[in-house]
């Protein structure tokens, strides 16, 4: 479920200013992003590093998928982490996905 609400955030967040992301590559950022944060999970390091890790990650892969200036890339990236939180928030209030980040519980 983590991985489709994040690539679907992605996704969507990408197409408000540019033509957007492919389904595809959406679906790459979605699932390396999740799966670099369960491994930091996994490792069991601090909360930090798991909250930390997969961003850079996530940033650099849509900065090469997006092919947009810097100033757009950034704006493109906020919409993203604010429309991440919008799904997850609302995942967590209907379906009992209680974590916004698989270590940081949300009740």
């Amino acid at each position: 479920m983590a991985v489709f609400l994040t690539s679907l955030s992605y996704f969507f967040g990408s197409r408000l200013l540019t033509p957007g992301l492919y389904a595809w590559q959406a679906l790459i950022i979605g699932a390396s992003v999740v799966s670099l944060g369960a491994l930091a999970e996994a490792l069991k390091l601090p909360i930090g590093l798991i909250v930390f890790i997969p961003f850079p990650v996530g940033m650099l892969l849509l900065f090469l998928f997006l092919q947009q200036p810097f100033r757009i890339w950034l704006l493109t990236y906020l919409i993203i982490l604010a429309l991440y939180t919008l799904l997850h928030v609302i995942a967590s209030y209907f379906f009992h996905f209680h974590s916004l980040i698989p270590a940081w519980k949300l009740s």
